[in-house]
């Protein structure tokens, strides 16, 4: 090694073990603090944390995520194959629905679904009239808003994993006289994956925290539970808490099958084997050369 180097490598070390120094004084700072501050009411966070309020509305919040989760990915794999049609008009509707729910605030949207028997009172569908005042729930609102606001994110999310596929690949799939739907089976999905994945395991975390925009519509989910009982109760702190440690806790539970997913579709890479076997060249008498 360059004895020049030596002394660089010798202060970045030194630099990494200050830092770890400072960063654990920091958190054993921070537990301290908010372990022995009797402003957070640690009792009353126990207290609520498993209360059945709580849980009802965490079983919602879960209900929504995943609802919203598969209706928006259903109609955002319709957008990405609309969006990447050779059909003008088809390519050009998608791309203004993306453009409208990627650019407009997801808050807005849910109050105008709330709201939009102001628009349309009454429908006719077959000669049958629909009342949308009593259709469109706190609840049907919240799952059309999330819904449509989702499928435009997911439409981008799969168009670019479809993307990411090379052109000769779907030659080839083309050249063995693959059909479509084994060509998407085959070919496209499991090579876009990999790309899909990710993104989509992001949307899913965010999808599950955007549900507390719900509780404007008056839809009783988690942070709507949480904030029914400290107007009762006053204990504002602590069930703010006890939702955030909910949203945490079910953050890192998405985080693991996303995790294994990323996993079971990652692309196959060359990798060097530990010790290289000693390969050893002889001639047609056997005599190493």
């Amino acid at each position: 090694m360059d004895p020049a180097l030596k002394p660089r490598l010798r202060r970045r070390s030194v630099f990494e073990y200050a830092a770890w120094a400072v960063c654990i004084l920091l958190a054993l700072g921070l537990v301290v603090s908010v372990s022995t501050n009797p402003n957070f009411q640690w009792d009353v966070v126990a207290k609520y944390f498993t209360n059945e309020s709580i849980l009802r509305g965490l079983v919602l919040t879960i209900y929504l995520t995943v609802a919203s989760m598969v209706l928006g990915t259903l109609l955002g794999l319709v957008l990405a194959i609309m969006r990447s049609s050779s059909i003008k008009p088809v390519a050009a509707t998608a791309g203004v629905y993306i453009t409208f729910f990627r650019g407009t605030p997801v808050l807005v949207q849910l109050i105008f679904w709330f709201n939009i028997a102001a628009l349309y009172p009454n429908l006719s569908i077959g000669g049958t009239d629909i009342d949308v005042n009593a259709l469109i729930t706190p609840i049907t609102a919240a799952v059309v808003g999330l819904t449509l606001n989702q499928a435009a994110y997911m439409a981008e999310i799969i168009r670019g994993g479809f993307s990411s596929v090379g052109k000769g690949q779907i030659e080839a799939a083309d050249s063995l006289g693959m059909s479509s739907a084994m060509k998407m089976r085959k070919v496209i999905i499991p090579q876009a994956m990999p790309s899909i994945i990710p993104a989509t395991g992001n949307q899913v975390i965010g999808m599950f925290k955007e549900t507390s925009l719900v509780s404007v519509l008056g839809v009783a989910e988690l942070l709507q539970s949480a904030q029914l009982i400290y107007a009762r109760t006053y204990e504002t702190i602590p069930l703010l808490i006890v939702a955030s440690l909910w949203y945490l806790v079910m953050t890192l539970i998405l985080s693991y099958p996303q995790s294994q997913l990323e996993k079971k579709y990652s692309r196959s890479t060359s990798r060097l084997p530990r010790k290289a076997k000693k390969v050893v060249l002889t001639d047609p008498e056997g005599i190493a050369r």
